[in-house]
């Protein structure tokens, strides 16, 4: 707990002798320190008890050079907040997705067994948990004896040159196992016949001269890289050390690219090879596959990842404050559910912002209402504007047209009514923000934001729709 000062009137400070205010502030810090005795004696929480105040020149200091005399109240203290917003952070509490991590470690324990199991992509929204649960993945596949990496597609980067140090990586391991040391040099040189053969640019990092000659050395990336995880595949067999590929951000990858991913999981399918590939992306991922193979759906599960229940967004966010010995009002953790629609996201930054505001170790409905303005805040300066900035006037003035007419799904045709212009006229950028990961189609000629409660934000943002002059 941290001591805070709640300053008195000006008249009670003047009219009170110096010895006496001094007196009266350190019987108001015994008074607060009694409160967290236990009842054989002992205390509570002994460090995180308010400061001891001894003299008037002190609590001057105290209270950073202002000299009025204060009350001592409590407030929480932030060192101890359970919460933490961020972009893949992992949540103190992952409620409500111990289902998909069960599936994820049959998987992987099939995998490593030379047995055939389908790859998983998750597929949802922006601040959903995708990456928490990627990570927690590839924990549990490391824990399995695996070699695993974790790489983050990025728009208009060539996806081989994430993919090619993360393979190399995997092979330099193998290489040290006796058995797999032939199987692994080989796998090398394929390797180099893929970098040398599509172009891919690698920092720093040094593949020899030495190839495999005819395989995964045709410049297709279709043809190639399935040559090129069977050749690491065999080495993992040979050495007893499964490898796993994990992929976030996959809308970003091109369709050749994709279709290259599920030909190579398909050939090392086919000959039981302990190689897994897991991945995640926005909702569009699920039409990138159909366009790249129609037999995506053979090989990957598409588990939807989207808000949590009730009950698991209450243990999201009860479950860390029980630990820390602080509850929540009912009250206020209903408005809490409310504000964030239950996006795991979203609970993590009410949940920290609400204990920072607290009074006390109950945090209640004021104190929810409190942080709404700062977690509001925060997300419109960060998790929403670094999206909102990527995004060309055109293209703004189009999702504050998809935003006047409410959160959810909306035809395009209706978007391109609200910007007085024709579909055909606004299909362009409507096409680049799809590109962009800002938006999606759940359906032929609909339309809905990849990231939960912007809808709410571009109102903010842009709070007086445009005029004629500016649509023009």
């Amino acid at each position: 707990m941290i001591a805070r000062m709640v300053r008195p009137s000006r008249e009670d400070h003047a009219t009170q002798p110096v010895r006496s205010r001094v007196r009266d502030l350190k019987r108001a810090v015994r008074v607060s320190r009694s409160h967290l005795r236990r009842a054989d004696g002992g205390w509570l929480q002994p460090q995180r008890g308010p400061q001891k105040v001894d003299s008037y020149d002190e609590f001057r200091e105290f209270s950073s050079g202002d000299t009025k005399l204060a009350k001592v109240t409590q407030v929480m203290d932030p060192v101890r907040n359970p919460f933490v917003p961020g972009a893949g952070n992992p949540p103190p509490e992952l409620a409500g997705r111990s289902l998909l991590l069960d599936q994820a470690k049959i998987a992987l324990q099939r995998v490593a067994q030379q047995r055939h199991s389908q790859s998983l992509i998750l597929v949802g929204l922006r601040g959903v948990g995708k990456t928490v649960l990627l990570n927690r993945m590839k924990d549990m596949a490391e824990t399995l004896g695996y070699r695993a990496h974790l790489l983050e597609a990025h728009e208009g980067k060539p996806f081989p040159e994430l993919l090619v140090p993360a393979l190399r990586s995997a092979l330099m391991s193998i290489s040290t196992v006796e058995s797999a040391r032939s199987y692994a040099r080989r796998a090398m040189r394929v390797l180099a016949s893929f970098v040398r053969a599509l172009k891919v640019t690698v920092n720093d990092v040094e593949y020899g001269i030495d190839l495999e000659a005819g395989t995964a050395d045709s410049g297709d990336i279709e043809a190639d890289l399935p040559d090129l995880l069977q050749a690491v595949g065999e080495a993992a067999k040979a050495a007893q050390r499964p490898v796993a590929i994990l992929i976030d951000e996959m809308q970003y990858m091109t369709e050749k690219e994709f279709s290259a991913i599920i030909m190579a999981v398909h050939r090392a399918s086919q000959q039981a090879l302990p190689v897994l590939m897991i991945g995640a992306g926005l909702p569009q991922i699920i039409g990138l596959a159909g366009e790249s193979k129609s037999y995506a759906e053979r090989l990957f599960r598409f588990p939807r990842i989207g808000a949590l229940t009730h009950d698991d967004a209450q243990q999201a966010i009860v479950n860390p404050l029980r630990t820390e010995g602080v509850h929540i009002e009912p009250a206020a953790l209903q408005l809490i559910l409310s504000h964030t629609e239950r996006y795991p996201y979203f609970l993590q930054q009410w949940g920290h912002d609400s204990w920072n505001v607290a009074q006390n170790e109950i945090i209640t409905q004021d104190d929810v209402v409190r942080a709404y303005s700062v977690a509001i805040k925060t997300l419109d300066e960060s998790f929403f504007r670094v999206r909102f900035d990527r995004c060309s006037p055109a293209e703004k003035r189009y999702m504050r047209a998809l935003a006047e007419l409410g959160a959810g799904t909306h035809r395009s045709g209706d978007i391109a009514e609200v910007l007085g212009l024709k579909t055909t006229s606004v299909a362009p950028t409507r096409a680049n923000l799809i590109r962009k990961g800002m938006i999606f189609s759940p359906s032929h000629g609909d339309t809905e934001f990849t990231v939960p409660l912007f809808d709410a934000y571009m109102r903010r943002e842009l709070p007086y729709f445009f005029d004629d002059e500016e649509r023009d």
